[in-house]
């Protein structure tokens, strides 16, 4: 194929195609078979026009793209062809929403396919997975990314992520301080948050929910209805800090920073 004419080709298809290009795409705009349409991919991937994201699956690279491990301006666009059924949370929702002006350089992607491994970078982008349930993707919304489709936890839902994994959240710390912005929100919603921890099927989340709620007097009668959820047995405040003394009221264990 002539250089110049691929060239031609390709920019029909990105006319007509989203950030994510594959055969299907390649087909439906210049009428060609699907080996033909495998071949071209092929081709312009190999001439730095394009980068594989995954099977099937291909990427426009930008300018700067082609020198640089950094392909994508917006690496979001990536996140549904690399982990579906997915969504965006905890941390990188919580600055999506603006509860924390904090920087993190990953992106946090709960999942509901296995992965072998928890932290991996893929085209020069790094992505922090937890692998959750199905039944756990719930409480989300649909942002568009250029032309492509992505799912974020809510507002509401971030919350509660942050909660229920204050490892991947950024620490009890961060979490606390998350909590206190949505409660600064014209679209706070308590009896919102008291049924998505019903759905999420984790005690532990009505355990710190009731216990942060309280300690930074933002709202008793949610606590309170934390407190008629809590289920036998202990929790941690901070899995990854560990709890010196227990706080029977809230079932936990907290560090010593926290037992005041």
């Amino acid at each position: 194929m002539n250089h110049q004419k691929g060239k031609v080709r390709l920019g029909r298809v990105l006319k007509r195609s989203g950030d994510l290009i594959g055969s299907k795409d390649v087909i439906n705009a210049l009428d060609v078979d699907a080996q033909r349409a495998n071949q071209m991919l092929a081709r312009w991937t190999q001439q730095g026009y394009l980068r594989r994201i995954s099977r099937g699956v291909y990427a426009r690279a930008s300018l700067e793209a082609i020198e640089s491990e950094y392909i994508l301006d917006d690496p979001w666009v990536i996140v549904p062809a690399l982990f579906a059924p997915c969504y965006i949370a905890s941390r990188t929702a919580s600055e999506f929403w603006d509860l924390t002006e904090q920087l993190f350089r990953d992106i946090v992607v709960f999942t509901s396919t296995k992965q072998r491994k928890t932290r991996v970078n893929k085209h020069g982008t790094a992505f922090t997975l937890k692998k959750v349930s199905n039944g756990y993707l719930y409480g989300t919304s649909t942002v568009w990314r250029g032309k492509t489709k992505v799912q974020v936890a809510d507002v509401h839902k971030t919350v509660i992520d942050l909660i229920a994994f204050p490892d991947v959240g950024g620490g009890i710390q961060q979490v606390a301080d998350c909590l206190c912005s949505y409660y600064q929100r014209d679209d706070c919603n308590p009896r919102l948050l008291l049924d998505y921890a019903s759905r999420a099927a984790n005690g532990a989340i009505f355990k710190r929910l009731g216990f942060l709620l309280e300690k930074y007097q933002l709202d008793a009668l949610l606590a309170e209805a934390c407190r008629a959820n809590l289920t036998t047995g202990l929790a941690e405040l901070d899995p990854d800090v560990e709890g010196v003394r227990i706080v029977s009221r809230w079932q936990l264990r907290v560090p010593r920073s926290w037992a005041s």
